[in-house]
C-alpha cells in the first residue's frame, strides 16, 4: 500500500458554521475541528467555542512547517553522552 502524502501547505476554512476543516494542498481534508456557537448547547455537549476551534485548526495547519524543520539537539541527550 502506497504512503498517503499530505502535501503542504495546509490551510483551514470554516464549514457549515459548525467546524473548521484543515486541508492539504490537494484539498484533502486532514482534520475537522468542531465548535458550538450557542452557549447552552456548547456547555451541554462540552464543545469548543468558535475561537478555540479556530486556534486549534490554525495550529494543526502549521504542522507540516513545524515537522519539516531541522530537529534541534536534545540538551539532555548531549549531556548524557559517554
Amino acid at each position: 500500500m502506497a504512503d498517503r502524502r499530505f502535501s503542504p501547505p495546509w490551510t483551514f476554512e470554516e464549514a457549515n458554521n459548525a467546524c473548521f476543516v484543515v486541508k492539504d494542498a490537494n484539498g484533502f481534508a486532514v482534520s475537522y475541528v468542531y465548535f458550538e456557537s450557542e452557549s447552552g448547547r456548547r456547555t451541554a455537549a462540552d464543545l469548543m467555542t468558535k475561537d478555540e476551534a479556530r486556534r486549534i485548526a490554525a495550529n494543526i495547519a502549521k504542522l507540516p512547517e513545524l515537522l519539516g524543520a531541522d530537529p534541534k539537539p536534545d540538551a539532555n541527550a548531549l549531556f548524557h553522552r559517554r
